[in-house]
């Protein structure tokens, strides 16, 4: 099971508002192996699979996505959410259905906004087929509530983190994400801040240091059960990130004094940019609990088990 349905399962179950919900999941390569969720397995490219897995359905929720991956990215990304609003729209028990998107869709660190990035931003995806086909969901999933009146809303999620990814996304030795430290270092230079355990400031186009937006996956999973059933939640399209974007500058200070830490900075051609969460905080309700303090607290005291590597899904 990926991140966020790890997470949200125990979350949903434990909901009073959900007594009662059963739960089927469309699995192509992910298992579950919980007693209550019926499992259907084929491939959102696949019609049909889609049909049945909505058969008698009332309410989707999309979280399935590809990362650079050309051979997958439509199938997956383009015709999966096609398949998808097909069966929902022809469907007689339908009610909602709420799609799981990406800050990629307005480029994050890749485009500059000379404000902050709102919903009515303008979309602007960074290369890749990733980025595109976020941006495709975004759109279709507005199409299809122009064209059919479908109940539906999405939730526009930065970066996810749980456990020690950040830890990870901020490590010269086993990174998790990037930038990748190989566009900006040599490979010399890399071996040496893993070494001593270094931590990057990376500084913004414009010289000051990067401004990143994040979520911890906690967060993430309190704004789609919010969302789920929500009768406010129609027809919307959500922000879902941290208060304030993470600062790279802070982060480095924090880890200096809190661990001793050595800080290495590194130039990059990145944007700083601020994923306004407003609309959400004011519709639904919803509110980020997870601070830049305790998401190093976190990510920094998690310690894992034998059992538990770390697994890094992109195709499937």
């Amino acid at each position: 099971m990926g991140k966020v349905g790890a997470n949200l399962l125990p979350e949903f179950l434990a909901n009073e508002k959900f007594s009662g919900w059963s739960l089927r999941a469309l699995c192509n390569n992910r298992v579950i192996d919980h007693p209550a969720v019926e499992i259907v397995r084929g491939s959102l490219s696949d019609q049909h699979a889609v049909r049945a897995a909505l058969d008698g359905v009332t309410h989707v929720l999309h979280m399935a996505a590809v990362k650079e991956s050309p051979d997958l990215a439509i199938d997956v990304g383009v015709k999966g959410i096609f398949n998808l609003l097909e069966a929902f729209r022809t469907s007689k028990t339908a009610k909602q259905f709420l799609l799981i998107g990406g800050d990629c869709s307005v480029g994050h660190i890749f485009h500059p906004y000379d404000a902050p990035i709102t919903e009515n931003s303008p979309r602007r995806a960074y290369p890749g087929c990733y980025a595109l086909t976020k941006v495709i969901e975004e759109i279709m999933l507005e199409q299809y509530r122009i064209q059919y009146g479908i109940n539906a809303c999405s939730l526009r999620a930065p970066w996810i983190m749980e456990k020690d990814d950040f830890r990870h996304a901020l490590s010269f030795r086993d990174q998790f994400g990037g930038p990748a430290w190989g566009e900006f270092l040599t490979i010399e230079e890399i071996a040496r801040h893993a070494g001593t355990g270094a931590v990057p400031l990376l500084r913004d186009a414009k010289g000051a240091a990067l401004k990143r937006n994040f979520i911890h996956v906690s967060d993430l999973v309190s704004a789609i059960l919010l969302a789920l059933d929500n009768p406010v939640a129609n027809g919307g399209l959500f922000n879902v990130a941290m208060d304030v974007p993470v600062d790279y500058a802070t982060v480095a200070a924090q880890l200096s004094a809190s661990h001793g830490l050595p800080v290495v900075e590194i130039s990059t051609p990145y944007h700083s940019n601020w994923l306004d969460n407003t609309k959400a905080r004011m519709v639904l309700g919803w509110r980020s609990a997870v601070d830049l303090k305790l998401l190093i607290q976190r990510a920094w005291a998690y310690a894992r088990a034998p059992d538990d590597p770390r697994l890094v899904w992109y195709p499937g």
